[in-house]
């Protein structure tokens, strides 16, 4: 939506990037963390989560970690409840805890979350229209490789602070016993130990990113044409970018596995001392031999539950977004 009409008229700016992708964040995160605040305290009461366990906590953004603490007598994930499945867990929440519960945890992910989006999204728009003005503006490889290099990016300035964030948590460090932490580390271990992870991440990310931008372009130019519409509508944008994400989710699958893997094995050779796979290849490795090549298929319906939606409101809130400002920078345009 940020190149529509009227030429330059209707540029957006990357500070209007920024701050669509920011509210684009913002509603994504109130919609989908419900969903999985839910789904982790029906895991915890099936299986409770002993001191120093991890489990994945997604607020439609990222994946993040989160350890089970020692003191934590009271962590949300820890309340009792009694749920008979998934609607019977949302009315009880809301009734006996309040409405709020539904976002327990949510805070403090977004203090990553966001700048991770914000930096995606509004690369993903500044290379497009780069590589567009280079190889000429219906070149099919430009979602590919712009999609690809900002998740790149993002993932790459992002691993570090998110290994600092669990390790806070987890710990209760104060900053300066935060600092003196890290320097031992990077002292022992080297820079590159502050990317644990990393590869994992890119190995699931980078595809993802790339399959998804391809097939949200297409899905969106194919929608307007056969809609006759000028620019894509709300409903364009969440129809191809649910259509998007769903294709990039599933083909992704083994690599989504994969990570959750990994992610937990770092932290609980962190927390639990238990040693740890040498590398990505091995994890994959130790899946199959467990549970077979459905192993690496695992959990597809509750990730297409989490990423069609998250994908579908983030996208169309985001090209609203653009779209405000882009009318807007019309409109001063021709009334200086």
């Amino acid at each position: 939506m940020a190149e529509m009409s009227n030429g330059n008229f209707s540029k957006t700016t990357s500070i209007q990037q920024a701050i669509a992708s920011c509210c684009g964040a913002i509603i994504t995160s109130l919609f989908v963390t419900p969903l999985d605040v839910v789904k982790t305290r029906l895991q915890a009461q099936s299986n409770p989560f002993p001191k120093g366990k991890c489990f994945v906590y997604s607020n439609g953004l990222m994946d993040h970690i989160c350890v089970c603490e020692s003191g934590d007598i009271k962590g949300w994930y820890r309340k009792n409840g009694h749920f008979n499945g998934t609607l019977d867990a949302f009315v009880k929440i809301i009734k006996i805890e309040g409405i709020k519960s539904l976002w327990s945890g949510l805070p403090p992910t977004l203090i990553i979350a966001l700048p991770t989006t914000v930096i995606y999204f509004t690369c993903y728009d500044q290379l497009s229209e780069a590589l567009k003005s280079r190889l000429g503006k219906d070149n099919d490889h430009i979602p590919i490789v712009a999609g690809s290099l900002s998740r790149l990016g993002s993932v790459t300035v992002v691993s570090p602070l998110e290994l600092i964030r669990t390790r806070m948590q987890y710990r209760k460090l104060s900053y300066k016993q935060l600092h003196m932490c890290i320097s031992s580390k990077v002292a022992t271990d080297g820079w590159l130990s502050l990317w644990r992870g990393w590869s994992s991440t890119v190995l699931r990310d980078v595809p993802f990113s790339a399959m998804y931008w391809y097939n949200y372009e297409r899905f969106k130019k194919m929608m307007c044409k056969n809609l006759g519409a000028h620019e894509p509508t709300f409903f364009i944008a969440f129809t191809s970018g649910a259509a998007s994400g769903s294709i990039a989710a599933v083909i992704t699958l083994p690599f989504d596995v994969v990570k959750t893997h990994r992610q937990t094995e770092l932290w609980e050779s962190e927390t639990l001392k238990i040693p740890q796979s040498a590398s990505t290849w091995a994890v994959m490795r130790k899946i199959v031999a467990k549970n077979g090549i459905a192993g690496l298929l695992a959990g597809i319906v509750p990730r297409l539950f989490k990423v069609a939606p998250a994908c579908a409101i983030m996208i169309s809130t985001y090209e609203y977004g653009k779209s405000f400002f882009s009318h807007l920078n019309e409109k001063s345009n021709q009334h200086p």
